[in-house]
């Protein structure tokens, strides 16, 4: 009954016509693509202890954006370009994870000294540097999508391919080298795949706010499980379920959906140490009561 008076009632009328319009209806195609991408290389992200680096390209990205708006140009285009052109430096001349927080910042600060020029020229369009800044899901075009749907095939084609590799040259480089592993190659190819997803998220959760796709969902993940497998899996589902949170609330409320977004990834990060120890106290129950405990993975 209750179910039938909500589905019949004007706001939720009015709201599932709302989601049927186009703009909302490319957001959703889009956060979802882009949601999927960010769980697929979250992991690895974490494994090779790269959360800087996803900071830092992102930023990075900010003046591309900034000078394509400038010039006239997609500033999504911008941001992409820049985004891999930042990946590409760090993953060649930071190779060595000594050298890669010295790179990263060196090429950082830069970027970010020149993202701070370029949106001081571009002061008569302070609303499209904003939305680099926050993100603005509902204004990506049907273009855009297919874009999106290219880049996260792309990128959930490599990690298939070089999964296995990566991990191991991310937990043991020295000896993945002495294996005959191109390690550097696998870390610019990385690091690309990573830099163009950090492109199209910016366009959810902005350039301020990127770890919300890129790391809590993984990290979140990690504390619930060790198999990789699974990691990806449930960090695509958090990542999947925090952009679809956010589209839904902001069709119902004047919220930014990039807000909202991150506040239901980081109550999942909050969440997942309550929800480990949970499942490892009632483990610890049926071991005591002398039933077989369900393997947590």
């Amino acid at each position: 009954m209750w179910f039938a008076t909500l589905v019949t009632s004007p706001s939720t009328q009015s709201g599932i016509e709302l989601l049927a319009t186009p703009f909302l209806r490319n957001a959703l195609i889009a956060g979802t693509l882009i949601a999927i991408a960010a769980g697929a290389i979250g992991y690895f992200v974490l494994l090779r202890d790269l959360p800087f680096a996803t900071h830092a390209v992102a930023h990075i990205g900010f003046p591309g954006a900034t000078f394509a708006i400038l010039v006239g140009a997609s500033p999504v285009t911008g941001m992409l370009v820049a985004c891999v052109g930042g990946g590409l430096a760090i993953g060649w001349l930071g190779h060595r994870s000594g050298e890669r927080e010295v790179v990263t910042g060196t090429v950082l600060a830069f970027a970010s000294g020149l993202g701070i020029f370029f949106a001081s020229i571009a002061t008569g369009q302070i609303a499209s540097v904003t939305s680099i800044l926050f993100g603005n899901i509902l204004a990506v075009s049907s273009t855009q999508v297919i874009v999106f749907a290219a880049i996260t095939a792309a990128v959930v084609v490599t990690i298939g391919l070089i999964g296995r590799k990566l991990m191991f040259a991310s937990v043991d480089p020295v000896v993945a080298a002495a294996k005959g592993l191109n390690t550097r190659l696998l870390s610019v190819v990385f690091l690309v795949a990573m830099s163009l997803v950090i492109g199209i998220s910016v366009t959810v959760v902005g350039v301020l706010l990127i770890f919300a796709l890129l790391v809590t969902p993984a990290a979140t993940a990690i504390r619930l499980t060790a198999r990789p497998l699974w990691v990806v899996l449930i960090s695509t589902g958090i990542a999947l379920i925090s952009v679809w949170g956010g589209l839904v609330v902001a069709t119902y409320l004047p919220w930014p959906p990039s807000f909202v977004i991150t506040t239901i990834a980081c109550i999942f990060w909050v969440a997942a140490p309550f929800a480990a120890r949970l499942r490892r106290s009632d483990s610890e129950s049926l071991h005591a009561a002398g039933q077989p405990a369900i393997s947590p993975h």
